[in-house]
């Protein structure tokens, strides 16, 4: 009996010195980078137009976001899997809110009114999103 009370008051001991270890660690810190996510949702005109009046909008969509991506204003972008209202995201990095109002202006979709960006802006540590530089097929081959 006085073995299992000696190895619990072990265990106990030892729990405390691990706790008092980690309040004396730093905190790990975090250097904050502020993007702006835009939600893409269906507009007043999606759906409509012909088949050509589409197909040539969504060209221009592609080739704005291509254009962007280029420019190193936007990180991430593509769309949903379903069919809901969501249609997609964009990850702007640039210095405002009305910046990333500006580019999601040059959409053609959002011109056409087949897309509404709603768009916040959002932060996490610097580093979490690779920007600009991502890794070739070629580097992630073991």
């Amino acid at each position: 009996m006085k073995l299992s009370r000696l190895l619990a008051g072990c265990a106990l001991f030892g729990a405390a010195l691990a706790l008092r270890a980690e309040e004396t660690k730093p905190a790990p810190k975090f250097e904050m980078t502020t993007y702006y996510f835009a939600l893409l949702t269906a507009g007043p005109n999606a759906g409509t137009g012909t088949p050509e009046e589409r197909a040539k909008i969504m060209s221009g969509h592609l080739a704005n976001i291509q254009r962007l991506a280029d420019a190193g204003k936007i990180l991430v972008a593509g769309p949903f899997a379903d069919d809901g209202a969501w249609r997609g995201i964009f990850i702007y990095k640039c210095a405002s809110l009305e910046e990333a109002q500006a580019l999601a202006a040059t959409d053609p979709a959002v011109q056409a009114g087949r897309l509404k960006a709603e768009i916040h802006p959002w932060m996490t540590a610097k580093g979490y999103i690779r920007d600009p530089e991502f890794p070739t097929a070629a580097a992630l081959t073991p």
